[in-house]
């Protein structure tokens, strides 16, 4: 496919699309490697992956549904808290994305975060490349709470930048559509 086509038909597919079917081990593999190709400053390579499957992905969704459950107060919602049981039986993998922040004193932390958003971007084309599978990159308020980085056992300099949901396809998949502004209304051109 050509890489202008593909950028710009990259999707976030979610998982009430998702069979529950497997996805092949060598693509979960192929996705890491791919974003193990992310540019990064200094060559400190940031990224972090925590693949969850299986009985995995049964635990770490009971964790988010809990988590939710105990944050959202007002906000709690019967039917999002839901989703996250339903999510186990729909998901293939969840690849937990972490920023492994380097200690070097002219290396600044957003450094590394835009490091890792560029090996999320990779994972995020490589599904797109492939049209049995969907995915999408979740972040919020849950993986950003300390419960949830002592969950998965995360250093002191670490810290959790989402979760990537893969899964394979149903036959009739909705495949959304999306649009973007002109470009143009973006840009500011300095000449001089």
């Amino acid at each position: 496919m050509d890489i202008n086509k593909l950028i710009q038909s990259r999707r976030s597919i979610y998982p009430s699309q998702y069979s529950g079917k497997k996805v092949r081990k060598s693509v979960i593999k192929q996705l890491l490697e791919n974003a193990n190709w992310a540019p990064n400053h200094y060559h400190t390579e940031p990224w972090r992956f925590i693949v969850f499957e299986n009985n995995g992905l049964k635990r770490l969704m009971s964790t988010l549904s809990e988590l939710y459950k105990q944050h959202s107060g007002e906000a709690f919602n019967d039917s999002k808290y839901a989703r996250y049981a339903a999510r186990a039986k729909q998901v293939s993998h969840a690849i937990v994305v972490v920023v492994d922040k380097s200690d070097k004193p002219n290396l600044p932390a957003i450094e590394e975060i835009e490091a890792v958003a560029c090996a999320v971007q990779n994972m995020l084309l490589t599904i797109s490349a492939d049209p049995t599978i969907g995915g999408y990159w979740s972040t919020g308020m849950l993986v950003y709470l300390q419960e949830f980085a002592d969950f998965l056992e995360l250093d002191d300099n670490q810290i959790c930048a989402g979760i990537v949901y893969v899964g394979t396809l149903k036959e009739n998949a909705i495949q959304p559509k999306s649009k973007r502004g002109p470009v143009e209304e973006k840009t500011t051109w300095i000449r001089e």
